[in-house]
């Protein structure tokens, strides 16, 4: 981080990011399932992006952090009500913050501090998507490592937007081995277009609720990858359109071996 551009005050997002995977139910590619969202903006437009499955870490236990840096300062009401890891810090508690993280957020605690599995955040997001409840026997978990993004960058989240933004992700791989939620998940995804999804979002607006809406969208995993490898790595990090889909940035960070000068792997 350029010392003489750093802020006084960070918000810290540690998250889980999940590259969920699956054999297509026809010929076996290796397809990617990516959380599709519409989102109406001020200005009445719709905005829709295609993100990896995951969510916010809770802290299941925090008087360590707050031996580290004192009281907590949520970046919402929504994240203190849920204990979401969204906090606000001095900058200069970033490197601790990070190192305690990175050795919270693994297998081998006998007492979890914060949650270091991806199975709660990936259940709520399938049910909230497709209508699924997903069961243990019906997946695998195989952790990936860690993407660090040190340089802040303005939040997009809608209830801290704008705030200046370090990450830290444990990344996983979710491998889908259900036959039938295999069909079914891409099934879906075949069935509900971009405009269907914006549609609804608008519906949602009009209706007096949030503007916004999810569904699945899946693409072969290899078509992402080459797509991404096009690029050079240095104009990587922003949206990439495939067949008419927006990905967000977000994306490399469950590409291994796909370089971003913006992400750290660990």
């Amino acid at each position: 981080m350029d010392e003489l551009n750093i802020p006084q005050q960070l918000r810290v997002s540690v998250a889980t990011y999940n590259q969920v995977i699956f054999p297509h139910p026809d010929d076996g590619t290796v397809m990617l399932a990516l959380e599709r969202r519409a989102t109406v903006q001020k200005d009445g437009s719709v905005s829709i992006r295609s993100q990896p499955f995951g969510g916010g870490v809770r802290i299941l236990n925090p008087t360590p952090l707050q031996e580290i840096i004192g009281k907590l300062q949520f970046d919402s009401e929504r994240s203190k009500q849920e204990q979401d890891f969204r906090i606000l810090i001095p900058s200069s508690k970033w490197e601790l913050i990070k190192e305690y993280c990175l050795h919270h957020l693994r297998f081998d605690e006998e007492e979890f501090e914060i949650e270091s599995e991806p199975d709660r955040e990936l259940t709520e997001e399938f049910m909230e998507t497709i209508n699924v409840k997903l069961n243990a026997g019906q997946y695998t978990v195989q952790p990936l490592g860690f993407v660090v993004e040190n340089k802040p960058v303005r939040s997009k989240n809608d209830y801290a937007l704008g705030q200046l933004t370090v990450h830290l992700y444990r990344v996983f791989r979710v491998e889908i081995l259900d036959p039938m939620l295999c069909r079914v998940v891409w099934s879906i995804s075949q069935l509900y277009s971009d405009q269907d999804l914006g549609e609804r979002a608008l519906k949602n607006a009009e209706n007096g609720l949030p503007g916004r809406a999810n569904n699945i969208l899946t693409l072969a995993l290899s078509q992402v990858r080459d797509a991404y490898l096009a690029v050079a790595p240095e104009a990587r990090y922003g949206k990439l359109v495939i067949d008419h889909h927006e990905l967000d940035e977000s994306v490399l960070a469950i590409l291994e071996g796909i370089e971003v000068p913006q992400y750290q792997r660990l």
